[in-house]
């Protein structure tokens, strides 16, 4: 089986369904080393993200509040839109092992390793949709992971951008989203949610973790001062880092985020 070619089949399908069962399909050639490397293979800059038919994009302004977590309509908001960032994730994952070519290995085996338990994160969340009488596509969404991917079209720009920005900043949401259900009545459906949470949250410290290895293996090839990483960042979300009371210290030093770096986030000394 080619490698790049598959991973651009599994990235156009449009089937949530199709893509994942494929996927699973190419994962267990891929372990048991039943793939070839193509030479000179030349990735393509995808247009539209592959949800384009299963979800109805909007502005990020205009996607369904998650307010009120005690109702049903509210719970199905919450999981929805984690559901979406993680289905996102999938294909982000996958296009970070299929844009960027002749790296370690190791490199590919991270990112397929993060597309399965991304996979793995969006079937539960989308279990508990199914349990609510909703499935993914029910609600509006955004396109801002999908952009995230169409900008960054550089290893280093890449690991900057996705693990150790956007999927760092989960590391603070998901925590403020845990305290909010806490505050609320004793809820079946919110308990679920909850332990559901706490499996995402810890697993997505190693994506991180793998997305801060490679962005100074990235700087390290580039022979690139690692302080770059805040030029990337305001380059592409000048707001980027508003809300230096909410960082999640802890799981980021154990991303790989350093002192240095986590003070220059908070505004003060951290660790």
């Amino acid at each position: 089986m080619n490698f790049y070619k598959e991973l651009e089949l599994i990235l156009e399908i449009k089937s949530p369904k199709e893509k994942i069962s494929t996927f699973y399909d190419f994962y267990t050639k891929y372990k048991a080393g039943d793939v070839i490397f193509e030479k000179d293979y030349k990735a393509k800059k995808f247009t539209e993200s592959s949800y384009s038919l299963t979800c109805k994009v909007v502005a990020p302004q205009d996607v369904p509040k998650r307010t009120n977590l005690t109702t049903k309509e509210g719970q199905i908001n919450l999981l929805h839109a984690i559901a979406h960032i993680e289905y996102s994730a999938i294909d982000l994952a996958l296009d970070g092992a299929y844009r960027f070519r002749n790296l370690p290995k190791s490199y590919y085996d991270d990112w397929l390793e993060v597309a399965d338990d991304e996979i793995r994160h969006f079937l539960l969340l989308e279990a508990l949709l199914h349990e609510l009488g909703a499935k993914y596509g029910d609600v509006e969404v955004h396109n801002a992971l999908f952009e995230a991917s169409q900008k960054t079209q550089t290893l280093l720009e890449r690991m900057a951008v996705v693990p150790r920005y956007l999927e760092a900043n989960g590391l603070d949401a998901t925590p403020m989203i845990l305290q909010k259900i806490q505050r609320m009545p004793k809820n079946e459906m919110l308990e679920k949610i909850t332990n559901t949470l706490h499996v995402i949250l810890q697993e997505e410290v190693a994506h991180v973790k793998k997305g801060d290895i490679w962005f100074r293996y990235a700087c390290k090839k580039e022979k690139c001062d690692e302080n770059i990483y805040f030029e990337i960042i305001k380059k592409y979300y000048p707001r980027g880092f508003l809300r230096p009371n909410d960082l999640n210290i802890q799981a980021r030093k154990e991303a790989g985020f350093t002192c240095k770096e986590l003070k220059i986030m908070a505004q003060k000394e951290v660790c």
